[in-house]
Order: C-alpha cells, then structure tokens, then sequence
C-alpha cells in the first residue's frame, strides 16, 4: 500500500482524496490545507511540515502559483510528487523544479489528465504507427461560450484568457501526438464582451516534425467543438460528440475524438473511409492518473514528468504574451 498526502483542499484536491480513498494500492496520509474547516474523512494537516509519519508520494492540488513552492518542500522530504497543472505559476519555477528533482532523482508527474483518455493514447499510436503516413497539418477548434457568472467577481475578470485555462490542455495533447512545438503565430480577435482580457484567437504551429497546424479558440460563441464537448469529459460542458481536430498525412487523414480514418492515393480518386472505433476509457481518466502514479513511485517512467510539462508551459506562456501584446482585429 502506498502511503499518499494530498495537498489543497479545493475542488481537485477532493477529486485526489476520493480516488486516492477508493484505490486498492492506496492508503489516504490525510490533507495538508490551511484551512482547517475542510472535514474529511480521515487526518487534517495545516500544511506539510506537520506531517510527522510515513509518505511514500504527495498530490500537490494548489492554487497554480503555489505549486513550484510546495513541490520544493515535497522534493526536500524525498517524496514522489503529482503535481496539477500547469505546473508552476512562472517559467521560472517550473525550470528550478524541475532541476531540483533531476538532481535529487525525485520522481514527478504532472497532472494533464487528457493523456490518460484512451482515445488520445489511440491517437498516438495510430499516429506513430504511420497509418496516416508523416503528418503534414493539423487544424483543432475549441469554441464554446463561457457563462458569464464565470467571470463574475474572481480573478478571471481580468485574466481569465482561455490560453491557460484551456488551450495548455490542446497544447498537450499536440506535442504528446504529434510531437515538440518549435515554431508559434497568434492573431488575437475583437472583443465581445468589452473585456481586456483575450477572449478569441487563432494561433499558427510549426512543429519539430516539419508539420504545421492551426488552433482557433473563442470563449464567447456557443459550438459543437471542443476536447470537452467531443469526448463529453466535463459533466458541466454540453457533450456534442463532434470532431475537433482534423489531421493530415501523406497517406490519409482522420478526426479526432471519433478517430475516422481515411486513406487514398491522389486526387484523381476519392479518399476511402476505413472501419475504425474510438476507444472507450476503461476508468475515469484520474483515477488512470493515479494507477501510473503509484507504479512511477516505483520507479516507472512518468506520462509527463516536471521537466515535459514546462515544455507545455513554455508555449502556452508564449502565446498568452504575443496575444496579450495585441489590440485585437480591427478594421481598417
């Protein structure tokens, strides 16, 4: 049984609680959170230096720009860490983390779920496997409208652009399929709420492959496609089961989340759809987060360690300033 400490009491670290309770090769150290009015079903810690027994990994669920300052403290008692994402506040900390743990040889992964779909471990396979040939674009969509109570009164008001809040999750799965993102363009849009915040885009991708691609994204228009909307992930987000992202090959083509597979030879006859199925999840994808997690406290190789997720950080980082940069289109 692993020992396993969750830190932060928010909405995902009751998540972590519940998976790591209901786990069979798991036994639940407690919860490190300074606010001592969260009950849960077993001991309550105000942080981790009060944690006096046995640890054999800590779930590191606070605020984001919290996460590089307790994954030092984590990384100073020798604990294996699973840290949220994105993974630190800053590019910064999450590169002196990252070399802590490569120094120290401390175990980490982070905490982008969406590789842990079984539909997305397909995609990669299929990818790899050249059923597709050598990728050659790739066009994703993410539109939905937010609520606009989700703005409301919180810190969102001012900085709540969806690069960080929702594209680092498509940015990830890019570079876990298609491979590392060397090359970025972003155009930001009008407006629509009279906010200062970015709110529409469309960001151009060069990838270390030689393919290039292209994300557009809007959290004011209601649509059918999205990571959310196409694998019906979220329970709080309409599922529409549409395609999402659309990739290219010198063989075929397919979409994503429904994994349609189409081959063929040239333009002078038409492309051939092939029988294909996406591939359901077997569990939930935290609680196949938290398999691997035991198994990387063990010595297996992580999903995405520290050092993979700054890489994602790195982009998204990237794209929010040139977009931040911008006045959004307008006429001219």
């Amino acid at each position: 049984m692993k020992q396993i400490l969750v830190v932060g009491g928010g909405l995902i670290g009751v998540r972590h609680l519940e998976a790591v309770k209901a786990h069979p090769e798991c036994s639940l150290v407690g919860l490190a959170d300074p606010n001592m009015s969260l009950e849960i079903d077993g001991p309550r810690f105000a942080s981790m230096s009060e944690v006096d027994c046995a640890v054999d990994g800590v779930i590191i669920a606070t605020p984001t720009h919290l996460h590089a300052a307790h994954g030092m403290e984590a990384a100073a008692r020798g604990w294996p860490m699973l840290i949220e994402k994105p993974v630190a506040g800053n590019l910064e900390q999450a590169r002196e983390l990252a070399k802590v743990l490569q120094d120290r040889k401390i175990a980490s992964l982070v905490g982008h779920h969406r590789r842990y779909h079984r539909v997305v471990q397909q995609l990669k396979s299929c990818l790899a496997s050249g059923q597709i040939g050598d990728v050659v674009t790739v066009q994703v969509i993410w539109a939905m409208r937010k609520p606009d109570t989700y703005f409301q009164g919180n810190w969102r008001t001012q900085d709540g652009s969806p690069v960080m809040i929702n594209l680092v999750h498509d940015i990830d799965i890019l570079r876990f399929a298609i491979g590392e993102i060397v090359q970025t363009t972003a155009l930001r849009g009008r407006s629509q709420r009279g906010a200062a915040r970015v709110e529409t885009g469309v960001i151009a991708l060069g990838f270390e492959t030689g393919a290039v691609g292209t994300l557009a994204f809007s959290d004011v228009t209601p649509s059918p496609w999205g990571f959310e909307a196409g694998t019906g992930e979220n329970p709080n987000i309409g599922a529409t089961h549409q395609d999402m992202m659309w990739i290219t090959g010198t063989k075929g083509a397919l979409s994503f989340p429904s994994m349609t597979l189409w081959q063929g030879e040239d333009w002078g006859q038409a492309a051939t759809k092939i029988s294909a199925s996406a591939e359901k999840n077997v569990k939930a994808p935290l609680d196949a987060q938290l398999d691997h997690f035991v198994r990387v406290i063990d010595g297996a190789e992580p999903m995405i360690d520290v050092a993979d997720a700054t890489k994602t950080l790195e982009v998204a980082v990237r794209l929010e300033a040139e977009l931040a940069g911008q006045s959004g289109v307008s006429s001219v």
